[in-house]
């Protein structure tokens, strides 16, 4: 399997629509997906990466995806964040998880960050978390949301 991880495109529309549903467990129209895809393109810091596999026959499959940020921290400086992180339940455990968190780690370094950070659900502590913990990340504090 030879993996490549590059930035996503309206190519990408139909994996990526597959991963979100099994991230969230429902749908995402296309038309969603293009319109997701439209705001990553036109912001400043926000980034969509696909990890893929080229078959022997041409075709390409989306097999994860990573979405990263930039984010500054008043008290200690500029990390890179991890948005999103999402690997496809038919490849896990192949490494692809792993190859994506580097490849941010690494977008986070050449940028002139201090570190990298995700948040996590409190939902996905049996599978992701153990998989950030395995990675080196730690739990240093909660997430409060609001919504309206």
């Amino acid at each position: 399997m030879e993996l490549q991880i590059r930035k996503a495109s309206n190519e990408d529309i139909k994996g990526l629509c597959r991963l979100m549903e099994q991230l969230n467990g429902r749908p995402l129209l296309p038309e969603e997906m293009e319109r997701r895809l439209d705001f990553i393109d036109r912001s400043p810091t926000e980034e969509l990466y696909v990890c893929t596999e080229t078959t022997g026959e041409g075709k390409t499959s989306v097999l994860g995806a990573l979405g990263f940020r930039l984010r500054e921290n008043n008290e200690k400086g500029r990390y890179g964040e991890v948005s999103l992180l999402v690997t496809d339940r038919r490849v896990r455990r192949r490494g692809i998880g792993k190859s994506l968190i580097a490849y941010a780690e690494h977008l986070a370094s050449e940028r002139g960050c201090i570190g990298t950070w995700l948040a996590s659900g409190m939902g996905r502590v049996r599978e992701a978390h153990i998989f950030y913990e395995s990675m080196g990340y730690q739990i240093t504090g909660y997430r409060f949301v609001k919504n309206r």
